[in-house]
Parts: structure tokens; C-alpha cells; sequence
């Protein structure tokens, strides 16, 4: 199975950044705990000044890791306590976000590039 790689994006309100920033210094270890068992691995979370927020993790299902945290008691206490920290959320933070289409990766390009038969040159600038 592939790991499927997801990058989402919220909208921290700006009068709350810095006690969202303080809550993520410290997430609860349960909420760790959960999110690894339950498949939202290599995660991590970054803030612009603006409150522009963009979350990435590798799973092999979105729906599948989310299912699996929507099932564990600390997810709804965790989604609870974080819920009023966002603009124009629809739903819990975990499930509302707007999810971005990755359109360049480098690791599966350069696979590509070297996969045999490729005869792909880069194009020459024309005078």
C-alpha cells in the first residue's frame, strides 16, 4: 500500500496564536499516542504570524486515520478543546480542514526520471 501524503490548511484566529502555540508545546501525551496508533505519521504543524495554519502527514488512509482517531475518547476532548481557536470552521478542526492538492513532488519525480525507458531531455533554449 502507498503512503499517502496530506497537507491541509486552517485559519488560526489571530487574537489566539499564541495560546494555540502554547497548547502545541505540550499536546497531551494520550493525543500522541493516539494519532501515531492510529496512522497520522510524520506529522507536523506550521504557523504563519497571520494565523495561516498548514498541517502535513503521511498515511496510508485519510479516512482510515481519521476514522480510527474519531473513535478514540481523547480525539473528541482534544477536538473539543481546540475547536474555538479557528475561522470559518465547518466541523471538528480534524475533519474541517481544507485539504491542498499536491501538485510537484520531488522524490516521486526523480523515481520517475530514472525509471527505465525514460528518454525525457530537458529542453533546450531556443535562439
Amino acid at each position: 500500500m502507498t503512503t499517502q501524503r496530506v497537507c491541509f490548511q486552517l485559519q488560526v484566529k489571530p487574537a489566539l496564536i499564541g495560546e494555540y502555540t502554547r497548547r502545541h508545546a505540550a499536546v497531551w501525551p494520550e493525543m500522541l499516542r493516539a494519532l501515531k496508533a492510529s496512522g497520522w505519521d510524520n506529522y507536523s504543524l506550521f504557523l504563519r504570524p497571520d494565523g495561516l495554519l498548514i498541517g502535513y502527514f503521511e498515511t496510508q488512509s485519510l479516512t482510515g486515520a481519521q476514522a480510527r482517531m474519531a473513535a478514540t475518547d481523547v480525539n473528541a476532548r482534544w477536538q473539543a478543546d481546540m475547536a474555538g481557536f479557528f475561522e470559518d470552521l465547518a466541523g471538528a478542526p480534524d475533519q474541517g480542514f481544507v485539504q491542498l492538492t499536491e501538485i510537484f513532488n520531488l522524490e516521486d519525480q526523480l523515481s520517475a526520471a530514472n525509471a527505465p525507458g525514460d528518454n525525457h531531455q530537458p529542453q533546450k533554449e531556443q535562439s
